[in-house]
């Protein structure tokens, strides 16, 4: 009885995996994963650069970029989810050695979020206002100057990095993350530099800052669909205007993309409640959540990177049948995730106060945001990883419906309700945004926890596994 117990609750069976043969050794596993940590690390920190340089113009522009960037968030989370979508079954199809029927889906994915981004880009335009309103409310009129015009421009770029996010993802299903990781350092470094030249050089506010984003999206766009065209690569993607619907491929990212696109969605809605009640405590507490919204991405970016490669890990291993090799990648990344979150959050608190006085924030502003990365450091360590990482992988697996409802569920029941009612009732201040977060990851960890174990999640599989 004792030994059944012991094989039912074993994370992977160690006599299935061919452990001369595994899908990636240590070197290729490094190889996939450094440029994804990298490149996400970069993302970050040109974010937190972007937003000190926006920072200096004044409060009222870093809360406009801060209002902006709530909404564009849920957009960018709707493409990052049909990447994820892209990135799971053009693994698979690799994993079943089928390049021809991973060029195809990968044409679908593109036409999908074409059709999608713009739409999305043209609801954003014309109805920005009233959305803008409607979220934030009542907001001071500088501030709301400032969202309109930010919100055009970078409305402008949707189209864009959607292509930019698909295409990177169409290299990492195949394990090639150098690319898009070297595509994607280029771009922030000339978003940077556009940053100077229009903030401090020709004085343009937050209009220039938006103007470097759209222009550093449009050139990174035109590489990556370049070298999509490129012949002995694992995926190429040309003729672009000949595609035509496939609506049973079209299905099949849609069926792994719109639960993620929900579950992604669910959580910026969330963050748009939450950041709603934050726009009523003032400018500083507007000015000093949005800079340690940053500095959170940053201390958890390695981690996530480490999520993103996992998908195509096991993405392939499920494609090529290797299930219990599936499963022990999972637990492997796992442990890498938990190590480099520890580090990593370390090193941002320290970071952090340099990063509040190199971005001229006011007293008041960088007191609150100091208390709340302190929180952060200790708590994030003990309960994020299991709460993020084991779901990219049970995601790649195929496993969306779940992973959909519960972080869903945890996100409007412990993040968004514990917030509200920590501000209404009892005056908390934005520290109430991080003890709902902290409530919603020990919960998650928890399910997610459970539903590996149980290998559920292995019933909810895009493709039939190779024979």
């Amino acid at each position: 009885m004792n030994v059944e117990k012991k094989r039912r609750f074993r994370l992977y069976d160690k006599t299935k995996i061919d452990w001369e043969h595994l899908l990636y050794g240590r070197r290729a596993l490094f190889a996939l994963l450094i440029p994804v940590i990298v490149e996400q690390l970069l993302n970050s920190l040109m974010g937190m650069v972007d937003t000190m340089m926006v920072s200096n113009v004044g409060s009222a522009a870093i809360s406009a970029v801060s209002l902006v960037d709530s909404v564009n968030n849920l957009v960018i989370q709707v493409f990052s989810a049909l990447a994820a979508g892209a990135t799971i079954i053009c693994a698979q199809y690799l994993g079943k050695k089928d390049r021809e029927g991973c060029n195809r889906a990968a044409g679908q994915v593109f036409l999908t979020v074409t059709v999608i981004s713009v739409v999305l880009t043209v609801l954003c335009i014309v109805f920005r206002a009233p959305l803008l309103s409607l979220v934030f409310g009542k907001v001071e009129k500088e501030v709301m100057s400032d969202c309109l015009v930010y919100f055009l421009l970078t409305a402008l770029s949707y189209p864009f990095m959607a292509l930019f996010s698909t295409g990177s993802s169409l290299y990492r299903a195949a394990g090639n993350s150098r690319f898009p990781m070297a595509v994607s350092v280029i771009s922030n470094i000339g978003n940077v530099a556009g940053n100077a030249i229009f903030i401090f050089g020709l004085h343009m506010g937050v209009a220039g800052a938006a103007l470097s984003t759209l222009l550093s999206r449009v050139v990174c766009t035109l590489v990556i669909l370049i070298a999509l065209r490129r012949p002995g690569q694992e995926i190429i993607f040309r003729n672009y205007l000949r595609i035509r619907p496939d609506f049973r491929i079209i299905s099949m990212v849609l069926a792994v993309g719109i639960p993620s696109g929900i579950e992604n969605g669910m959580f910026q809605f969330g963050k748009l409640a939450i950041q709603s009640t934050v726009s009523t405590m003032g400018t500083a507490a507007i000015a000093a959540q949005a800079m340690t919204i940053i500095l959170e991405m940053l201390n958890g970016i390695g981690a996530i990177g480490v999520g993103i490669g996992l998908m195509t890990v096991v993405g392939q291993c499920i494609g090529a049948g290797r299930i219990e090799e599936a499963k022990y990648y999972i637990v492997k990344l796992t442990v890498y995730a938990e190590v480099i979150l520890a580090v990593s959050c370390a090193l941002t608190l320290l970071l952090t106060k340099p990063v509040i006085l190199l971005g001229g924030m006011e007293a008041e502003s960088g007191r609150l945001c100091m208390e709340m990365m302190i929180a952060i450091t200790i708590v994030k360590p003990i309960v994020w990883v299991l709460s993020f990482i084991p779901g990219y992988g049970m995601r790649a697996a195929g496993d969306v419906g779940f992973s959909m409802v519960a972080s869903s569920a945890t996100m409007w029941l412990c993040r968004v309700a514990l917030c509200i009612y920590l501000v209404r009732a009892w005056g908390f201040g934005p520290m109430a945004v991080w003890i709902g977060m902290f409530a919603d990851w020990t919960v998650r960890s928890i399910l997610f926890g459970w539903r590996f174990v149980s290998g559920r999640w292995l019933k909810h599989q895009v493709l039939k596994p190779a024979a």
